[in-house]
């Protein structure tokens, strides 16, 4: 199962686009889930180091939803909007949050393949800086990073909204930049899941 994360408050640029990933991996024969902070409340991290003690993030909100679709996921696309450069608070806060997932098993992350997606209102707003935030996230935790390869998915895939959903719609650079790296994330995952098999 892939379970895709949308870091965006709002139902926009960045949520189309996960959605269309998604959609992509189905049609491969993924089975998909999706989640979005949209509407949810997802506190920060305060490391209390609670998790370390207790094995579970003392803050009960909505990251107790996410969690067992973490655990059941093989593969996790992570979506951000950006914001100031980088990736937006509620994706951080995520990121962030699942210190207590790692805290209760080391190799809760390892072996599963990330890939990530970058909306900027501008053409170049900060797409690949929130892109290597995301990545280090995944390397940290031992999440494998796939990107769409060199020329034009260098990172991951990276769209121009212009600060709306019919912008984002309309950049074929940026879908010419989601296939590319949806194609290289799935053949990585088709590939691993057999070399684990053997």
């Amino acid at each position: 199962m892939i379970v895709g994360i949308c870091g965006s408050p709002r139902k926009q640029a960045t949520e189309h686009v996960l959605r269309e990933a998604l959609n992509m991996l189905e049609k491969m024969g993924f089975e998909t889930n999706f989640f979005t902070v949209r509407g949810k409340k997802i506190s920060f991290c305060r490391h209390c180091d609670h998790c370390l003690k207790h094995k579970e993030c003392i803050t009960k909100d909505n990251m107790y939803e996410l969690y067992p679709l973490l655990k059941e996921a093989k593969g996790i696309v992570i979506a951000t909007p950006v914001y100031n450069g980088g990736i937006s608070a509620q994706t951080k806060a995520v990121m962030d949050r699942c210190r207590a997932l790692v805290a209760a098993d080391r190799d809760f992350f390892s072996y599963k393949v990330g890939m990530a997606i970058a909306v900027a209102g501008d053409r170049i707003g900060g797409q690949e800086l929130a892109i290597q935030q995301i990545m280090t996230f995944y390397i940290l935790n031992g999440i494998i990073p796939v990107s769409g390869g060199s020329f034009g998915a260098n990172l991951g895939a990276t769209f121009w909204s212009k600060d709306t959903l019919e912008g984002v719609k309309k950049d074929e650079e940026g879908f010419r930049s989601l296939r590319k790296t949806v194609k290289k994330f799935a053949e990585f995952m088709k590939k691993f899941e057999v070399e684990k098999q053997n």
